[in-house]
């Protein structure tokens, strides 16, 4: 089963009854959190905040029941299988993950200590887990459906962009999902007659680069996949299409809020905060690989209403009625 088959995830708290008040250890649960993008400034803010919040909601205290290890490689991949060795080390209760990279690295770190994977793509085409339904192994949590939002991204910038013929769609050549991320967008490109023009950059500069080359050849709107080191460099890029004048889409809110023009996508947020529903089945016992993999069925707009002032675009009111916050 590839798609649809378990709960709702992302429709609110009515979708994820909150359990009863959780049964405490007489011990401090230590819980490991390896990430792929977000800087140490950062640990707990904003999308990290949904799993204390889940963990709040189930009856623990971080201080008290809990303490979270943060590790993050800041954008650079090569740095996760040290990270990953480092809470494997110290002996976690369990391990949370934030990317596809951090899953791997994670697995090879350990094959026992449970893992909860917090936001990653196709976990049983990566090899990940054995099925959905029955993951198997040690791993369970969250799996991103990602590649479900390319097709509508691409309608919202055919909508708002007057006569848009061409999108440039960027990833990374050295992320694990670029690939996907490409075919999907061509697919969706096809059937809404745009041209895809392909942009590459694995690191700050070449993104620079690569948004020059692309206004030369006047490009005027730009999807960005979803990417740990892009996620690190969100307010470069959002910079970067802004003075390009190229009205630009995500797939997360933290792009449109670090200046993007839009964002549709899922709530990363949710994600972690659903991901300590799995934590806290594993702390009363239970085994992750009897553990279903859930999946979203819910995405989210967010519009940058200065942006698109900026760009001198005009947002249609229904799109507005559409979006699910507006950045003033």
């Amino acid at each position: 089963m590839r798609r649809r088959s378990f709960i709702t995830l992302l429709g609110g708290a009515a979708a994820w009854p909150l359990t009863a008040r959780a049964q405490q250890s007489d011990r401090m649960r230590r819980v490991g959190f390896l990430l792929s993008a977000i800087p140490a400034a950062q640990f707990g803010l904003d999308d990290l905040s949904g799993f204390t919040e889940g963990m709040r909601e189930l009856g623990y205290l971080e201080g008290k029941d809990f303490v979270i290890e943060w590790r993050s490689a800041e954008g650079k991949y090569e740095r996760l299988p040290d990270l990953a060795a480092e809470l494997v080390r110290l002996k976690v209760d369990v391990i949370v993950v934030g990317s596809t990279p951090a899953v791997r690295s994670a697995q090879q770190a350990s094959a026992t200590i449970p893992i909860v994977i917090g936001n990653a793509s196709d976990p049983v085409g990566n090899g990940f887990v054995a099925s959905l339904a029955r993951p198997g192994g040690n791993t369970t949590g969250l799996a991103s459906s990602a590649d479900d939002s390319s097709p509508k991204q691409l309608e919202l910038l055919a909508t708002i962009v007057p006569g848009l013929s061409r999108v440039a769609v960027l990833t990374n050549p050295h992320g694990p999902t670029s690939a996907a991320i490409m075919k999907s967008a061509r697919a969706a490109a096809q059937k809404a007659n745009l041209l895809i023009v392909p942009a590459e950059a694995h690191n700050p500069q070449q993104i620079e680069d690569t948004f020059t080359a692309l206004a030369k050849q006047n490009v005027t709107a730009v999807m960005v996949g979803i990417d740990a080191m892009f996620f690190a460099q969100r307010r470069q890029i959002a910079q970067l299409a802004l003075a390009n004048r190229m009205a630009s889409i995500f797939g997360l809110r933290a792009y449109a809020a670090a200046g993007g023009l839009m964002s549709y996508g899922e709530s990363l947020r949710e994600f972690y905060r659903r991901a300590a529903s799995f934590v806290d089945k594993i702390f009363k016992g239970a085994r992750p690989a009897d553990l279903p993999i859930e999946q979203p069925t819910r995405f989210n707009l967010v519009i940058n209403r200065k942006t698109a002032d900026a760009l001198g675009l005009t947002i249609p009111p229904e799109i507005y009625i559409f979006a699910a916050e507006v950045i003033e």
